[in-house]
């Protein structure tokens, strides 16, 4: 088992966990601090499990629920505000890899008017989202067998986490995929402010693994922020980061975290401290009959 950041194979235990059923198991990287799950263990490694069971055990069948639809509309109009915010007026074709239903897309084509395409490995999501019109492919390396012309701009949003190699992706977007003056956006979850041990995520990123990440991939962070948003107005339950590609020079190798168990133990004395003290902030409500 090797470390989905540095590529060290030498680690130690950090936690175990229980998600839907799954016994968990996460490591930490003794040269570079990132926690992560044995892909040998972990079911969400096998490709297949995006396919069919992913949203089966997250959601009890495979069609779109009204809470996911809704988080993903709501996550949309944050993103798009973020760029709008930073003076991006036009993006002319856009990738979504993690596409699902393809809302995001929908969302960036009505601000922007661009062009649309997208990744989708989720069958019943893929043809939820073409029936819409929306040009989908089930994996990465489908759409670049189809020769696409680069993109201005590549978001991933709540997927780098389930990728088995989160900085080869990377790379490959940048290299085959990502137009030279375009835009990557990336949004994972916190692991100092999230619950993080799920089934589907195989690393657990904090400010400093996900910058590293990007620098061993060759993106230089224009933008990088915490938020909570849509479900949280105080705790920072997500990271969002907009970035350029830069040239070929080797980043080097990468640079260590240290202390992250004192700081996720830390961060989630105070996530349940807010909780309790600020509990309708700390958690913003759901659509209607929807729970956590």
């Amino acid at each position: 088992m090797t470390c989905l950041l540095c590529g060290s194979d030498h680690h130690h235990l950090f936690a175990k966990a229980e998600s839907f059923g799954y016994p968990l198991v996460y490591d930490q990287c003794e040269n570079c601090g990132l926690v992560f799950q044995s892909q040998a263990e972990s079911q969400a490694a096998d490709p297949e499990f995006y396919a069919t069971t992913y949203r089966r055990i997250y959601q009890a069948h495979e069609e779109p629920t009204a809470k996911d639809l809704w988080v993903q509309s709501q996550r949309a109009q944050h993103l798009i505000k973020i760029l709008e915010s930073l003076g991006v007026r036009e993006i002319h074709t856009m990738l979504d890899i993690g596409a699902s239903a393809g809302v995001l897309l929908q969302a960036f084509h009505q601000a922007f008017a661009c062009q649309m395409t997208g990744v989708e490995p989720g069958d019943a999501y893929r043809a939820f989202a073409e029936q819409k019109g929306i040009p989908m492919f089930p994996s990465v390396e489908a759409l670049i067998a189809a020769g696409p012309e680069r993109f201005d701009l590549v978001s991933l949003s709540h997927v780098l986490e389930h990728l088995p190699d989160p900085v080869g992706m990377l790379r490959q977007i940048r290299a085959e995929l990502l137009s030279e003056d375009g835009l990557l956006l990336l949004e994972v979850p916190n692991f100092y402010a999230h619950d993080s041990y799920e089934l589907a995520h195989l690393a657990c990123y904090t400010p400093h693994t996900l910058r590293e990440a990007l620098r061993q991939a060759g993106y230089d962070p224009v933008h990088f922020e915490r938020h909570g948003v849509p479900r949280s107005g105080i705790l920072n339950l997500y990271l969002t980061v907009l970035a350029r590609p830069l040239g070929q020079a080797a980043p080097g190798s990468v640079r260590p975290e240290r202390n992250v168990s004192v700081k996720r133990n830390l961060a989630m004395l105070y996530r349940r401290l807010v909780q309790k003290l600020f509990p309708h902030r700390a958690w913003l409500a759901l659509p209607e009959g929807e729970d956590r």
